[in-house]
Order: C-alpha cells, then sequence, then structure tokens
C-alpha cells in the first residue's frame, strides 16, 4: 500500500519529516545536506543532454510553421506575449514582496559574481567548443549552439532527419534518466529542509510559506487579468469559454499534467465552436510552447533562490536570468520536473546556489496543481483568441 504513494506524495511527506528532524537535532540536520548534494550533481549531470535534445528537437521540428503561413506566425506572436507576460510578473512578484528575504540559505560553496566588461560578457555568451561548455555546464553557450544547430537540422530537411532522430531520442533518454533520479528526491528534500530549518529556523518556514501564497496569487492574477483580457479583446464571452474550460482546469488540477487534459481540452473547445483546422493546431503547439504557469513558477524560484542567499542581482544579471528562462522553457511539456534541470542548468551557470531547488522541491506538489491548471487554461484560450482572428470566429457553447 505505501508504494502506491505518488512520488509528489513522498516528497511531501519527506519534507515534512525534514522539518522535523531539522528542529529536534539541528547539529544532526546539518551533516545531512551531503545527501542533497549527491542528488544536485546527478541532476546536473544531464543537463547538456536535455537542452541538446529538447531545443535540436523542438527548432528541427518548426518545419511545420511555415506551410501554416498565416495561422502559425499569429500563434508564434501570442505564445511569445503571453509567456513574455508571464516571465515578467512572475519576477516582479518576487522582486516586490521579497518572499526569500530572511530565509539564510545554507551554501556549500558560495557562488562567486564574476564581473565583466560588456564586450566581454556578450563575446562569452557564443561557444568556442560545444564539449568545453557542456564539461562547464554553461547553460547560455549550450543554449546558443543548439539554436544555431537546430535550425541547421531544419534548413537541411530530410538530410537532418537522422539528427532530429538523435535528438529525440537523446531527449527520451535523458528524461528517462531524470525519472530514475527523482527516485532519490524524498531523500533529497528531507536532507534540503533539515540543514535549511536548522540554520534559519522558522524564518525558513515562514518565507517558503509566503512563496507558497505568492504563488498562487501571481498565477491567479495571470489567469484573470492577463488571460481574461486576451479574451475580452479577442470578443470570446467569457461566461461561456468559463464553462468550457472547466473541465480541462479540474482534469489538470487533479492529475498536475497538462498532456493528460489535452484530450478535454481539444473536445470542450470544439463544441465552444473553435474551428478543427485552428484547434487540431493550436493545442498540441500551445502543449510546448504556452507554458504560461510554468513560466511564472520558473522566473518566481529563480529571484526567490537569490533572495534566500542574500544575492544581489546586478540589472544585466537579471537580463541574462530571463532571457536564458525565456529560451530553456521551451519543449519541456508533459516531462515530470523536466523543468528542475533546466533550473539546475540555470543556477550552475549563473551562480545561483543549487541547494535552494530541493528546498522548493519539498513544496513543488502544492503550487503545482495551480501551475498546471493555468498551463492549461493558456491552452484553452489560445483556440478561441487565434480563431477570432481567423474569418470564422469561434461561437459560445450550446447548452447540453
Amino acid at each position: 500500500m505505501l508504494f502506491r504513494i505518488s512520488l509528489a506524495w513522498w516528497i511531501l511527506i519527506a519534507g515534512a519529516a525534514g522539518i522535523v528532524f531539522g528542529f529536534a537535532a539541528p547539529q544532526w540536520a546539518k551533516e545531512c545536506v551531503v545527501l542533497s548534494n549527491i542528488f544536485l550533481r546527478l541532476i546536473q549531470s544531464i543537463i547538456a543532454p536535455v537542452l541538446f535534445g529538447v531545443l535540436v528537437r523542438a527548432l528541427g521540428e518548426a518545419g511545420e510553421l511555415r506551410s501554416l503561413g498565416r495561422l502559425g506566425w499569429k500563434s508564434m506572436v501570442l505564445f511569445e506575449v503571453t509567456t513574455t507576460i508571464a516571465l515578467l510578473l512572475g519576477w516582479c512578484a518576487v522582486a516586490i514582496f521579497e518572499p526569500g528575504r530572511g530565509i539564510a540559505l545554507q551554501v556549500n560553496a558560495p557562488p562567486q559574481a564574476a564581473q565583466a566588461a560588456f564586450a566581454t560578457a556578450i563575446e562569452s555568451v557564443f561557444p568556442a567548443s560545444i564539449i568545453d561548455a557542456m564539461a562547464r555546464g554553461n547553460v547560455l553557450q549550450i543554449v546558443v549552439f543548439c539554436l544555431l544547430f537546430g535550425l541547421a537540422v531544419n534548413t537541411a530537411g530530410s538530410r537532418g532527419r537522422p539528427v532530429l532522430a538523435f535528438a529525440n531520442a537523446l531527449a527520451e533518454a535523458a528524461f528517462a534518466y531524470t525519472r530514475y533520479v527523482m527516485y532519490l528526491a524524498p531523500f533529497a528534500v528531507a536532507a534540503a529542509m533539515a540543514a535549511t530549518v536548522a540554520g534559519s529556523g522558522t524564518g525558513a518556514l515562514q518565507g517558503l510559506a509566503r512563496f507558497v501564497a505568492l504563488a498562487y496569487a501571481a498565477q491567479l492574477l495571470f489567469l484573470i487579468v492577463v488571460l481574461g483580457g486576451l479574451l475580452t479583446l479577442a470578443r470570446v464571452p467569457l461566461r461561456a469559454f468559463a464553462a468550457a474550460a472547466r473541465e480541462p482546469f479540474l482534469v489538470a488540477f487533479a492529475t498536475t499534467s497538462s498532456a493528460a487534459a489535452l484530450p478535454a481540452t481539444l473536445e470542450h473547445m470544439e463544441r465552444f465552436g473553435v474551428p478543427k483546422r485552428v484547434l487540431g493546431f493550436a493545442a498540441p503547439l500551445s502543449l510546448s510552447l504556452n507554458l504560461t504557469g510554468s513560466t511564472i513558477h520558473l522566473a518566481m524560484c529563480t529571484l526567490f533562490v537569490a533572495q534566500a542567499a542574500a544575492m544581489e542581482l546586478s540589472w544585466g544579471q537579471q537580463l541574462a536570468l530571463l532571457a536564458t528562462l525565456k529560451i530553456t522553457s521551451k519543449g519541456v511539456a508533459g516531462i515530470p520536473r523536466a523543468n528542475f534541470v533546466i533550473l539546475a542548468g540555470l543556477f550552475a551557470s549563473h551562480g545561483l546556489p543549487a541547494e535552494g531547488l530541493t528546498m522548493l522541491l519539498g513544496i513543488d506538489a502544492i503550487i503545482d496543481m495551480m501551475r498546471t491548471s493555468v498551463n492549461v487554461v493558456g491552452h484553452c484560450a489560445a483556440g478561441p483568441i487565434l480563431a477570432a482572428w481567423e474569418p470564422e470566429p469561434p461561437q459560445p457553447l450550446s447548452p447540453a
């Protein structure tokens, strides 16, 4: 019976146990951080294969957009606008309310924030050797290489298909590796929570509670103001849309899986009146490129950990972090905790303490329900908004 408990619940239980242990035996709790460090090293070892597989696959398969012409470009514009707003909303929410202040995150190796001239910083983004960039875990250099390489695979057409097949296989194998490593997550979370509580006391718990509350508030704000505003501008009837999106929202909330909610999304948006031609293209593409709830969460996690470690980020560092998050958030839909791997690589290359990730993983299951639900509502909204720009606008959902 115990083994039927989901991994998310094991992580929550382990986090609670770590908190108790941190208060009960603070001296021993600080020594348990070695378990968290082993877990983080294994996660960091798969960053380069994940980035290469995901980005090359996403760009290599993007050739279909050319054949769809106007609808394809409208979709890309919509998805880029919504994810950019989501990214800035998550970042600003943490910057304003500062939930990470006072946590005093314990870091084994304090990050060294190197200050470089602007020209040198720009030059360092471009890799001289992709092998060297992967060995050092330089995410920006890996991303730049993968973007150019993916475009080259796309341009090569049929001759690039073997490389695309390799990227596909690499991505799937990397995610399978990640799933195995995640079995260690409960032990790592328990160790990280114990060490954090031992070092910060109730300040850590208060900071995490503030982060959870702020995460829900930011997701709801995006859902009501941003998505609601876009639907209003497209003249989509909000009450009928809410009725149509209710079941996909509930499926996502219960399963924490955007992919699991896709059948309900397609069924209810078709009944809502979205043309099949628009829906058949917008919904699957939105599943990879329009992860607004996840994008909000990525931005919030990044700045929260920086605050918990008392790091003061310059404007240049903040822009670099936002740009990296914007690119690396693409193409990882449907893979549990794939964004956790992306954050691990981001933290390593920008000097943020990876120890904060295991602390956040302890509360991830609480936030995941709302985060995934906002993702799914974004998928639902994409069809009606795009259809409103086409000659045949959607019709309201007819009563059953």
